[in-house]
């Protein structure tokens, strides 16, 4: 698909597109690169730097990203993902610090579990920074007509998943002795919880 490709070389060379997820439309571009990831935030009208979720395209890629991910992290990652969840896992390396906000040592992570162009996408590019492609107390886009014209005039490149099903993911912080359910999105708080509680 020429959009896929376009999207592909978009966020390749720093510039911003939107992109369909697992769960909502998302404004994406690659996270390897500093300056991409401060212009995503001034397109999204972001103060400042806030947390924002690194998408891998799989485990495999996501343990070579973070290769100090601890072993409990790691098998909670393992257990989730791919699947509707943005884990916050230790990050002792301190891998892509302007993803992370003020917790150096913390970063929220996806694997979506995706078909289609979103698939396509990603397994290309193996890895982008991702969120949700709407402005500040917006709504989040199920299609691409809910994205707000500001961001679609601030991207290189659009990505047609159709419609989504428009539930953003569950934020489920790892990061301490018992974990937290920061947003309870796609999966309820209570299965959240109890599917790492089954992780040993």
């Amino acid at each position: 698909m020429a959009e896929v490709g376009d999207a592909v070389a978009a966020i390749r060379a720093g510039a911003l597109a939107i992109v369909p997820t697992d769960t909502v439309y998302g404004l994406a571009t690659t996270p390897h690169v500093e300056a991409a990831v401060d212009a995503l935030y001034r397109a999204k009208g972001r103060e400042g730097r806030q947390p924002t979720a690194l998408v891998a395209a799989d485990l495999e890629r996501l343990r070579e990203l973070l290769p100090e991910l601890p072993a409990r992290a790691a098998a909670i990652a393992r257990a989730l993902l791919p699947g509707p969840y943005t884990l916050i896992l230790p990050n002792p390396g301190e891998r892509f610090p302007w993803l992370a906000g003020t917790r150096p040592d913390a970063i929220g992570v996806r694997v979506p579990a995706l078909e289609g162009p979103g698939r396509e996408l990603l397994d290309r590019v193996g890895a982008l920074v991702a969120t949700s492609a709407n402005l500040p107390g917006g709504a989040d886009p199920r299609t691409l007509s809910e994205v707000p014209e500001q961001l679609r005039a601030a991207v290189a490149a659009v990505v047609d998943g159709g419609e989504l099903p428009g539930t953003p993911s569950t934020v489920l912080d790892v990061t301490g002795a018992e974990p937290t359910v920061l947003r309870e999105g796609a999966v309820p708080a209570e299965a959240a919880l109890r599917a790492v509680a089954s992780v040993h």
